[in-house]
């Protein structure tokens, strides 16, 4: 299985989840449990939707598969159009992958095969955070900002490069102003800075790409501190590196917005994206590149020599255009937007446990991060944490039918992403459950 200690199930039995409906899911025993973390932040329309089964069943009957090599099909047509339309600025130009490590990948390939042809070879480098997740393939794991994750597969890609992420809540002691506290500005701006800085160590002509998440999700959620993305454009200008809005989570709803970067108000260079796309419902990702980036391919015999057989299926493509269709129709991005202060203050009652230190987030998107102590910050151990989140957390929230992310790459977090058709009743149900856990999890420490 992905992702999971096999040895884990020698003695267990595995968990077999057979049915979903709305925001829950039924495992082959017919319990029941409520899909906190939107399967894996991708359930933005929830389980059971007959509409978006139909809308595959009916492109399949028509035409099951072509591949986008040299040829097109009318679902990939109209669906690159919709995503040009909605992507910011003059990001027009989509290539479809099958899911997101895959467009990550498709991204630096761009991205070089961009400064090549306009001249400049030697940028070729990537700038991204410390505890970053990017993806899984060769490429995308090098940019990844996770030692642990990239260890047993070393050697990877060379030429990649980590800054400080904008976790506020553990930001460095000089950043504290004479009453303790850490100013968002200021943390923002000295986060930004650490970019510029390690271009200038790597030499600017050698870098050609900086990977941000809007919200970066290892480490348990960090939104941008205030002007964080605007100076970060700023300096990508200054050195003429590609800012590249990995939205692989954040896209399509999560934020309350098509993109993250419309929420934030930053334009990218290129967007990366998946999952929420078709809400899960068929893979399928996209790479949305700039005219900019896009040009140099347009003349003469250049070519993007790069493709997979499935990007862009037509089943896939199809079940997109109804996902889109019904945000539109349901008004989903609104309600995201109405109802994430509700989400995020509900969340924020968790606070008064020993064991909660922080709850971030924005939109449908939040990490709630576990501590010894609330007054010093004081974090787990590696024995500790093991103890906690899989001695105990993980079977407990399952077990009080709760499925969401307990997660200790980083600090100890519980991460949440429901599906975005959640409201009130969903988000109570999970601040009782985790509630009730968590105050056992602090009488066992």
């Amino acid at each position: 299985m992905h992702f999971t200690r096999m040895s884990s199930y020698d003695t267990a039995e595995v968990p077999v989840i057979v049915r979903g409906d709305g925001a829950y899911v039924w495992d082959a025993h017919g319990r029941k449990y409520l899909d906190a973390l939107g399967g894996l932040f991708v359930s933005q329309l929830g389980h059971g939707r007959t509409d978006l089964a139909e809308a595959a069943a009916k492109q399949a009957a028509e035409l099951a598969f072509f591949p986008l090599w040299s040829y097109a099909h009318p679902t990939a047509i109209e669906l690159a159009a919709k995503l040009a339309g909605h992507a910011p600025g003059d990001l027009n130009r989509v290539f479809f992958t099958s899911g997101g490590g895959e467009a990550v990948e498709s991204a630096w390939k761009l991205a070089k095969n961009y400064f090549k042809l306009v001249g400049k070879p030697m940028k070729h480098k990537v700038i991204s955070r410390a505890i970053a997740y990017h993806g899984t393939t060769q490429g995308a794991l090098s940019i990844t900002g996770l030692p642990g994750l990239k260890a047993p597969f070393e050697p990877l890609v060379p030429s990649t490069f980590r800054v400080p992420n904008t976790n506020i809540y553990r930001a460095p002691a000089f950043l504290e102003g004479a009453d303790g506290t850490v100013d968002p500005e200021v943390f923002g701006r000295w986060a930004a800075d650490q970019i510029a800085v390690a271009i200038e160590n790597e030499g600017p002509e050698t870098v050609a790409a900086v990977f941000l998440e809007p919200v970066q999700n290892a480490g348990g959620c960090f939104p941008p501190p205030p002007g964080y993305f605007q100076r970060v454009r700023e300096i990508c200008d200054q050195y003429d590196v590609l800012l590249v809005s990995d939205e692989v989570i954040c896209a399509y709803g999560r934020l309350g917005h098509m993109f993250g970067a419309e929420r934030y108000g930053y334009q990218p260079d290129i967007i990366t994206s998946a999952k929420g796309i078709t809400s899960g419902y068929a893979p399928l990702g996209a790479m949305i590149a700039s005219d900019r980036v896009y040009e140099p391919f347009a003349h003469g015999t250049e070519t993007f020599l790069h493709g997979y057989t499935f990007g862009g299926h037509p089943v896939s493509t199809a079940v997109a255009l109804k996902n889109f269709e019904i945000f539109e129709d349901e008004k989903v991005l609104e309600g995201v937007r109405e109802n994430e202060g509700a989400f995020r203050g509900t969340l924020e009652r968790l606070l008064d446990l020993p064991i909660v230190g922080d709850v971030r987030g924005d939109g449908y998107f939040y990490g709630i991060e576990l501590v010894k102590d609330k007054a010093t910050k004081e974090t787990f151990d590696e024995d500790e944490s093991e103890r906690l989140l899989r001695g105990f957390l993980s079977k407990a929230l399952y077990d009080a039918g709760l499925y969401c992310r307990a997660d200790d790459r980083g600090d100890p977090v519980i991460q949440l992403s429901p599906p975005l058709i959640c409201g009130q009743e969903h988000f109570d149900e999970m601040e009782q459950k985790l509630r009730a856990v968590l105050t056992e999890a602090a009488g066992l420490l």
